[in-house]
Order: structure tokens, then C-alpha cells, then sequence
């Protein structure tokens, strides 16, 4: 296998982590209720000011990209569904009439405010492979598949995804997914950018999939929020695919936007982390939308997608105003 550099590792769980423990002993969880939000906690702990990210002068992932996808373990046909219809949610077809935002599509349009414009991003081929390597994997391993699995070359991102029964190195120990580039093999080898996300359900849900699920830390309050999509450790996920997408194009090679030390940057969305609506503060996401579904209970999103699709996307730092923006 080539050499490559080291798998970017960002700030994004422990930052969470730090969000959410940051609201003191006084605060609770919020509550779900049948209005068009849910409640706050009782005493609302005070929000910090949002990592300022910068720009270091390497080359970012511009124009029309295509997404590869490489799904390792067993997806159920269901989650297999959601994760597909994120990314064709990202540049819908006049055919599949784009939803009005929030959408998918309107969150990502915050990209073009980065230096180099617009990057649409488009579904490509999607692999599976039925544990090839194991159901333990490492960082190398990660980046064996990216290197088997990629068909393009050229203006592509390599997306591997791990099952909920896969164990990743640093899944749960620190990160809830990562992204990097890897050489590819020949004298003119280039670097590849690619991503990984962990299906954390089984492993660390109250980690990874907050506000999903209860982090440890909370011994009491309200039931973790209902994921739109009805599969806390997918729609966990979804949120990290989201974050790493934006880390990839922003910051591809390690020298892009970013804080903080290189090998572990503070990005363009986990500068933001912990804020998915206006109002948000440590323990308390912001002020979502609500939908009801006939077959299932109420749940909270605030991003739609392709076919009726919805989504929880975490904020995303605008660095023409400086501040970071939710979808709602």
C-alpha cells in the first residue's frame, strides 16, 4: 500500500462532549412535547462563542464532485435508503422536486462562501463489501478500502461507512468518524481525499448519536429526542457524515480551514458543534421542526431531503459573517 499522512482526527466528539458538559449539574435534557418545539431546560446554561476558523492557503475541493460510497457490514435495506437519499439530497434532480428549504441542499450552499466558491457534491457509485477485512478495523485498514474502492480519480470523495457491529479504532475512543487523503499507488501517485463514519448505535449512541441518545453523563431528565428517520445510530451518523463532508472540501490536505493543531483541527462545522437550531446552548440543540408521521412517534428535524426525506444537520461556520448558521 502507498504511504499516506495521517487520518485528520477533528475536535468534533470531544468538543460535544465539552458542549454538552459545559451546561452544569443544574441542567437537564430537553423535553419532547407535541408543540412546534421542544422545551428548554430550566436554567439555560450560557453559550460560549463559536470557534473561529481560518484559512491556512491550501488548496480546497472545488466545482462538481462526486461522492463514492463504500458500505462496509450489513446496512438493512431501510438504512441503506436514509444514507442514499442524504447524498442525492445534496443536488436533487428537477424530477425529484427539490424540497423547499431547509433543505439538504440549502445547508450545503453555505460552502460557497468559502474561498474558491460553489462545490456541488452528486451521488456516484455505491459499493458494498460484507466484511472483507474483518469486523475490527485500523486506520490503515480504513485506508485500504478508500484505495480499492475509489473508480475516479479526479474531483471524487471516498465516503466509507462502518457498520454498527464494526469495530474502528478510534471509534468511540475520541472520534465518531474521520477524514484524510491517501496517496494512490504509481510514481504520480495523487492524494485522495476521503471520509469515514461509524454506525455508533451498538457502541457509544450517547457519543455519536446525541441528541439521539443519552449521554452517559446525564443520569437523569427527559428521553433523548426521536430521530426522523426512526434509526438512532443512521441519523447519529448522518449528522457525522454532514460534519466531515464540510471538513473534507474545507480542508482536505490538513492545510486548509481549520483551528487548532493540524492532526486535530476544529473545523467548518465542529467549529459549531452542539448547535442544530437557533437558541441552542450546551444540553439543548436549539428550536427544531417537528414532524408527525402516521406509523411512527413525533420527530425532530431541520433539514428536508429527496422523496419526503428529513434530516438533522448541525450548523455550519459562515466565514463571511463569522458566526455560525443553523439551517433553522
Amino acid at each position: 500500500m502507498a504511504s499516506s499522512p495521517p487520518l485528520f482526527k477533528p475536535l468534533l466528539l470531544c468538543t460535544i462532549l465539552a458542549f454538552l458538559s459545559s451546561a452544569g449539574a443544574e441542567m437537564h435534557p430537553p423535553s419532547n412535547h407535541s408543540g412546534p418545539s421542544h422545551s428548554k431546560p430550566i436554567q439555560p446554561a450560557k453559550q460560549k462563542p463559536p470557534e473561529a476558523i481560518h484559512n491556512h492557503g491550501g488548496p480546497l475541493l472545488k466545482g462538481n464532485l462526486t461522492v463514492e460510497l463504500l458500505l462496509y457490514g450489513h446496512f438493512s435495506p431501510s438504512q441503506l435508503a436514509a444514507i442514499t437519499d442524504f447524498f442525492k439530497s445534496f443536488s436533487p434532480s428537477p424530477s425529484q422536486h427539490p424540497p423547499s428549504p431547509p433543505s439538504v441542499a440549502s445547508w450545503w450552499a453555505t460552502i460557497d462562501n468559502y474561498l474558491g466558491g460553489p462545490a456541488s457534491l452528486k451521488l456516484g457509485l455505491v459499493r458494498r463489501d460484507f466484511y472483507s477485512r474483518g469486523k475490527h478495523l485500523s486506520d490503515a485498514m480504513v485506508r485500504e478500502l478508500v484505495l480499492s474502492g475509489r473508480t475516479n480519480t479526479n474531483n471524487s470523495i471516498v465516503v466509507v461507512i462502518t457498520a454498527s457491529d464494526v469495530r474502528v479504532n478510534d471509534l468511540c475512543q475520541g472520534a465518531c468518524g474521520g477524514h484524510g487523503a491517501v496517496k494512490s499507488s504509481g510514481p504520480h501517485g495523487q492524494q485522495l481525499p476521503y471520509l469515514w463514519v461509524g454506525n455508533a448505535a451498538k457502541q457509544c449512541p450517547g457519543k455519536c448519536a446525541w441528541p439521539f441518545a443519552r449521554p452517559a453523563t446525564w443520569l437523569v431528565g427527559d428521553p433523548p429526542l426521536v430521530p426522523p428517520n426512526g434509526d438512532v445510530g443512521v441519523d447519529g451518523m448522518l449528522i457525522h457524515l454532514a460534519t466531515f463532508l464540510a471538513a473534507t472540501v474545507t480542508n482536505p490536505y490538513g492545510n486548509g480551514y481549520y483551528k487548532g493543531p493540524a492532526t486535530m483541527p476544529v473545523e467548518a462545522v465542529s467549529a459549531c458543534a452542539g448547535i442544530f437550531a437557533s437558541g441552542a446552548y450546551p444540553g439543548y440543540p436549539g428550536v427544531l421542526l417537528l414532524t408527525e408521521h402516521a406509523k411512527r412517534p413525533k420527530s425532530f428535524f431541520n433539514g428536508r431531503g429527496v422523496d419526503g426525506r428529513e434530516f438533522l444537520l448541525p450548523a455550519f461556520w459562515d466565514p463571511q459573517t463569522s458566526r455560525c448558521v443553523p439551517p433553522v
